[in-house]
C-alpha cells in the first residue's frame, strides 16, 4: 500500500532544481520565436472626399454630429471647427443652413458656458453672411430656443441669452420684432415675477400690480446691473418694433422722425416697392381697383395674404389696447427700478446733492425714459399715440413728476476711483453688461422729451402744467442759446421738444422764447451739413404748421429767419448743393404763401442770385435751377438790372435751352402785356423793360461780348469778309448755336402773342439801325436769329427800312456762303445747324419784300476770285431748287440771267464745268421754261452750247 502511494503523482508537484542542470520549460511559457506582418487599411487613412474639411480632417457632417456629444469639450471643439470650416468655405452655408441653425440653436441652453459662448460667436458669423430673407423659414426655431434660454432656471444661461439677443437685434431686427408677444413676456420674467393679488379687494383696484421685481442672489452681478442689461435689450427690441411696424396710408412719421413727431397731412409721394421689403412687412400698401381714389368696398384683391400683413404684430402690440395693457404692467416696474436705483445711489439723506447721480443710476434712468418713449411710438396711428399720451398723463403724471422732475436737471457725481485687484473670473462673468456711458445732457434731453409728450394742450380742461413745464423750457432755452456743443441726435431730440412745446402750449411768449434760442444756435458758424439741414427742416416744418396756429404765423423770429434765407443762399453758392436745395425749398414754401419778409429779402438779393456768372442759378444742379426759375413768379418787382441778368442767363448757355425757355415764359407771365393774371396782382415789370428783355435775348450776345468780337481778329473762329460774304461772320459752336436757336424760337413765340406784329417789327428794326448796322463781326447764330425773327414778325403793312434791308441782305448772303462751306468741309453732326441756317435764309428771302433782289444786286461776279465762283454757283443752284422762291426769282429773272451770263463768261476751265452745268440746268428748269420770251430762250441755249 505504501509503495502505491509513492507511485501516485500528486497535483502541483514541486520541481526540484539541481545545480548544473537545465531549468525545465514551464507549461504556460510563451514561445517568442514568431514573425509579424502589418495590415494596411487604406480606407481608414483616406480623407473625406464628400466635402471640405478642417485642419483636423473633419467634415461638416461629423462636426454637426459632435454637437450631440455628452462631453462639453467635444461640443466646444465642434463649434470652433464649424466656424473654421464656414469661414474658409462660405458655400457650405447655402447648402447646410437649415441644419446649422437648428443644431447651433439647440446648444443655446447647454450647461457649459464655453459651449454657449462658442455658439454665440458662430451665430454671429452666420448672421453676418446670411441675409434676413434666407433666415425667414428657420427663424421660428431660433426664436423658440431663444425663449427657452431667456426663461431658463440657470442664471448663466439667461445672461448668455442676452448676447444671443444682441446678435439677432443687430442682424435680424425685423424678424425678431414680427412676433413680440412671447419675447415681451420673457423680458418681464427676467427682472420680475408674478405675485398673488392678495384677494378680491386688490384685484378690484385700478392699479393692482401683478408683477414685482425679483432678486436672484446667485447671480454674478448685482440686481441693478442685471436689470440695466435687460432694460438695454428691451429698449432695443421696442425700437425694432417701432421701426418695423407697418406704415399707414399718409403716415410719413418715419421720414420726418425727430423734428416734430407729427405727420404731414395730405402729402402724396411716390413709393418704390420691392418684393423683399413687402415680404418682411416693412411697408403696408393698399391696392385700388381701376386706379380709384378710394378703395372699392367689394374688392377681394390683395397684394399678399392677410396673415402676412400684420397678424403677428396684432398678436403682441398691434393695437392701442394691447400697448396700453403692456404699459400698465411695465411702467410700474420701470418706476420701481428707478426708485431702487436712486435709493441705492445714497443721496436720499443729502438734500444738497440730490440732482447728482452716479453713472450707474444715470444709465438706469436713461433706459427707463427710453422705454417710456418707445412705448408711445409703438401705437400704430397718430390718434392712438395721442390717446396713449392722455392715458399716461391720467395714470402716471403724478408719479412722473415725483420721481423724475423733483431733482431736474440731473448731473453726474464725481466718485473717486479706487484701485482694486482684478478678478478675471468675475470680470468674465460680468461681461454680459454692455458698458455704455450716459452723458447728463443726453439724460436731461430724454427727460424733456418724455415729460413734454404727456403735457396737457393749452385750451383743454385740466390742471395747469406751468409749474413743471417751466424748468423744462428753461433747460431747453439755455442749452440752445448758450451754444452748447450738441451731437446730431441730441439736437434732433431738442428740436422735437421745442416743436412739441410750441404746438401744444399755443403761447406767443413761449414760442418767441424758444424760437429765439433755436435761431441763436442756427446762426453759429461752421456747423456741419447734417446739423444745418436739421435746423432748416425744423424751421420749414414749423412754418408749414402755421395754419391754425396764429402764434406761429406772427412769430418775429420766424420772419427774421425767412428774411435771411436769400442772403444765405447767395453766400453759399455751389459749395454745398444739398444745403442749397433745402434753402430753396424753404424759400419756395414761404414765397408761395406770400410772406412779406421773405419776398422783400428775395427782391433785394435777386440780382446776386440770378447773376449770369456767379449766381446760384447757373452754378447749382439742374433741379435747383428749375426751382429758382419758378421763384421768379413770386417776385414783387423785376428791376432792369435783374432783367439784364436774366437775359444773359438765357443766352450764355449756363442753363439748358428748355430752362431758358421756361424763364422767358415766366417773365412773360409777369409782364403787363400778358393776358393772364391772378386777382389784383400788379405786373412785376413795365412793358418797355419786357420788350427790351425779349430783344436782348433775341440777340444772344451782350454789348460787351459784341465789343470784344470787334476787337479780336481770329481767322480760325471767323470767316473773313469778302465780296461773297459782306459780313465778317463769327463761328459759334454747335452747342451754342443750337441753344441760341431754341431761345430765338421762344422769344418769337412770346412776341407773336403780343398782338401787334407791326409794332414789334418796328421796334426790332429800330434796334438794328441803332446797334447792329455798325458791327463788322457778327456771330452766325445772331444773324440766323435775326432772319428768323424778321420772317415771323414782318407784317405786309410795314416796309423795312433801307439800312435794315442792306444789313439783312448782307447777313443772308454771308450765311448762304457759310452754308456752302459747311456742306463741303463740316462733318455730319452739323446737319442741324445747316438746316437752321438754310430755313432762316429761304424763309426771309420769300417773306421780306425786296430782300432777294437786294441780295442779287449785291453780287459782283467780277470781284470774285476763282475759288469763290463755284460757291456762288452752288448758292444760286440751291435757290433755284427751292420751290417757294420760284415766283420771286421770276420777278428778278433779268438780274438772275445777267449774273449767270457773267459766271459763264468768267468760268473758263474743265474743273468748273460740272457746277456750271448744274447751275444752267436748274435755271432752265425754273426760269427758262416759264418765260414767255422765246428769244431769251434761244439766247440762253446758244450761251449754254458755247
Amino acid at each position: 500500500m505504501k509503495s502505491k502511494k509513492k507511485k501516485r503523482q500528486d497535483d502541483f508537484q514541486k520541481v526540484k532544481l539541481k545545480v548544473g542542470k537545465k531549468k525545465p520549460v514551464s507549461d504556460n511559457a510563451t514561445n517568442t520565436n514568431f514573425r509579424t506582418r502589418g495590415i494596411n487599411l487604406p480606407e481608414q487613412l483616406r480623407r473625406d472626399s464628400s466635402g471640405p474639411t478642417t485642419h483636423r480632417q473633419l467634415g461638416i457632417n461629423e462636426l454637426l454630429s459632435q454637437l450631440h456629444h455628452y462631453n462639453a469639450n467635444v461640443k466646444h471643439s465642434a463649434l470652433l471647427g464649424l466656424k473654421e470650416l464656414l469661414s474658409t468655405n462660405p458655400s457650405l452655408l447655402e447648402q447646410h443652413l437649415s441644419r446649422l441653425l437648428s443644431e447651433v440653436a439647440a446648444v443655446f441652453t447647454d450647461k457649459d458656458g464655453n459651449v454657449r459662448v462658442a455658439a454665440t460667436r458662430l451665430l454671429r458669423f452666420i448672421a453676418q453672411c446670411v441675409p434676413a430673407e434666407r433666415v425667414v423659414p428657420f427663424f421660428p426655431l431660433l426664436s423658440a430656443h431663444l425663449s427657452c434660454a431667456m426663461t431658463h432656471i440657470e442664471a448663466g444661461i439667461q445672461e448668455d441669452a442676452m448676447n444671443i439677443l444682441d446678435v439677432l437685434l443687430e442682424h435680424y431686427p425685423a424678424l425678431l420684432a414680427s412676433r413680440p408677444a412671447v419675447l415681451l413676456t420673457n423680458f418681464l420674467e427676467l427682472i420680475s415675477h408674478k405675485q398673488n393679488t392678495g384677494g378680491a379687494k386688490k384685484a378690484q383696484e385700478g392699479k393692482a400690480r401683478t408683477w414685482a421685481l425679483s432678486v436672484n442672489p446667485g447671480r454674478a452681478v448685482t440686481s441693478q446691473q442685471w436689470r440695466l442689461s435687460v432694460l438695454l435689450r428691451l429698449g432695443s427690441f421696442l425700437q425694432a418694433v417701432v421701426d418695423e411696424r407697418p406704415m399707414e396710408e399718409g403716415d410719413t412719421s418715419a421720414l420726418n422722425k425727430g423734428v416734430f413727431g407729427a405727420a404731414k397731412e395730405g402729402k402724396i409721394s411716390t413709393q418704390y416697392l420691392t418684393w423683399e421689403d413687402l415680404s418682411c412687412s416693412k411697408t403696408k400698401v393698399k391696392v385700388y381697383e381701376n386706379s380709384g381714389a378710394k378703395p372699392t368696398p367689394h374688392s377681394t384683391f390683395r397684394l399678399r395674404p392677410e396673415l402676412d400683413q400684420g397678424s403677428a404684430v396684432d398678436e403682441g402690440l398691434g393695437s392701442a389696447e394691447a400697448v396700453q395693457n403692456f404699459a400698465a404692467t411695465l411702467v410700474p416696474l420701470l418706476l420701481e427700478v428707478w426708485v431702487e436705483a436712486s435709493t441705492t445711489d445714497g443721496h436720499q439723506n443729502n438734500t444738497e446733492g440730490t440732482h447728482l447721480l452716479t453713472p450707474d443710476a444715470m444709465s438706469v434712468l436713461f433706459q427707463v425714459l427710453s422705454i417710456l418713449q418707445q412705448l408711445r411710438k409703438i401705437a400704430p396711428e397718430q390718434e392712438n399715440q395721442d390717446a396713449l399720451d392722455a392715458w399716461f398723463r391720467k395714470e402716471y403724471l403724478g408719479e412722473f413728476k415725483q420721481h423724475f422732475m423733483k431733482n431736474f436737471p440731473y448731473d453726474v457725481r464725481d466718485t473717486p476711483k479706487h484701485k482694486k485687484k482684478v478678478d478675471l473670473k468675475r470680470s468674465k462673468q460680468t461681461a454680459v453688461i454692455p458698458t455704455k456711458t450716459v452723458e447728463p445732457l443726453a439724460l436731461n434731453i430724454k427727460l424733456c422729451q418724455v415729460m413734454v409728450a404727456v403735457g396737457n394742450k393749452k385750451g383743454l380742461k385740466g390742471e395747469s402744467d406751468e409749474d413743471w413745464l417751466k424748468p423744462l423750457r428753461t433747460f431747453v432755452r439755455d442749452t440752445l442759446a448758450n451754444s452748447v456743443k450738441l451731437s446730431y441726435r441730441q439736437l434732433d431730440m431738442l428740436l422735437g421738444t421745442v416743436g412739441k412745446m410750441v404746438l401744444t402750449q399755443r403761447s406767443k411768449t413761449v414760442t418767441e422764447d424758444l424760437l429765439a434760442a433755436v435761431y441763436v444756435y442756427y446762426k453759429q458758424k461752421n456747423l456741419p451739413l447734417q446739423t444745418r439741414s436739421l435746423l432748416l427742416l425744423f424751421y420749414n416744418k414749423l412754418y408749414m404748421q402755421d395754419q391754425g396756429h396764429p402764434h406761429i404765423a406772427r412769430s418775429k423770429v420766424l420772419g427774421r429767419w425767412l428774411a435771411s434765407l436769400p442772403l444765405q443762399l447767395s453766400q453759399l453758392g455751389h459749395r454745398n448743393p444739398t444745403l442749397s436745395a433745402l434753402l430753396i425749398d424753404s424759400i419756395q414754401v414761404a414765397a408761395s404763401r406770400r410772406n412779406k419778409d421773405l419776398l422783400s429779402s428775395l427782391q433785394t438779393h435777386a440780382c446776386s442770385l440770378y447773376d449770369p456768372q456767379e449766381g446760384v442759378v447757373v452754378l447749382l444742379p439742374s433741379e435747383s435751377q428749375q426751382r429758382l426759375v419758378q421763384l421768379l413768379y413770386f417776385l414783387p418787382e423785376m428791376s432792369r438790372s435783374l432783367l439784364a441778368n436774366l437775359s444773359r442767363c438765357c443766352t450764355a448757355g449756363r442753363i439748358s435751352a428748355g430752362l431758358a425757355a421756361t424763364l422767358i415764359r415766366m417773365v412773360h407771365l409777369r409782364s403787363p402785356l400778358s393776358s393772364w393774371s391772378v386777382g389784383n396782382e400788379e405786373a412785376a415789370l413795365q412793358d418797355v423793360d419786357y420788350i427790351s428783355f425779349l430783344f436782348s435775348s433775341l440777340m444772344g450776345f451782350s454789348s460787351e461780348s459784341l465789343a470784344l468780337l470787334q476787337e479780336e481778329e481770329d481767322e480760325e473762329d471767323a470767316m473773313s469778309a469778302s465780296p461773297l460774304s459782306p459780313i465778317h461772320l463769327y463761328f459759334s459752336s454747335l452747342e451754342q448755336f443750337t441753344h441760341h436757336w431754341d431761345v430765338v424760337e421762344e422769344v418769337c413765340h412770346c412776341l407773336e402773342k403780343l398782338g401787334s406784329k407791326s409794332q414789334c417789327f418796328d421796334i426790332m428794326q429800330n434796334g438794328i439801325c441803332k446797334y447792329l448796322i455798325k458791327l463788322m463781326v457778327v456771330p452766325d447764330s445772331m444773324a440766323a436769329g435775326l432772319l428768323r425773327a424778321t420772317s415771323r414778325l414782318l407784317d405786309l403793312s410795314v416796309l423795312p427800312l433801307e439800312p435794315v434791308l442792306r444789313f439783312l441782305s448782307a447777313c443772308c448772303l454771308s450765311l448762304l456762303t457759310l452754308l456752302v462751306t459747311l456742306q463741303q468741309e463740316a462733318p455730319a453732326d452739323t446737319n442741324h445747324k445747316r438746316e437752321a441756317i438754310w430755313g432762316a435764309c429761304v424763309t426771309a428771302l420769300s417773306t421780306v419784300p425786296r430782300l432777294l433782289r437786294m441780295v442779287l444786286q449785291s453780287l459782283r461776279v467780277g470781284d470774285l476770285s476763282e475759288e469763290e465762283l463755284p460757291q456762288l454757283g452752288h448758292i444760286l443752284s440751291l435757290l433755284l431748287q427751292h420751290t417757294p422762291l420760284h415766283n420771286h426769282l421770276l420777278a428778278n429773272a433779268a438780274l438772275l440771267q445777267e449774273i449767270i451770263q457773267q459766271l459763264t463768261r468768267y468760268s473758263r476751265g474743265a474743273t468748273r464745268e460740272q457746277w456750271l452745268r448744274d447751275l444752267l440746268y436748274c435755271y432752265s428748269v425754273t426760269v427758262a421754261h416759264s418765260s414767255s420770251a422765246h428769244r431769251g430762250n434761244l439766247g440762253f441755249r446758244d450761251m449754254y452750247l458755247v
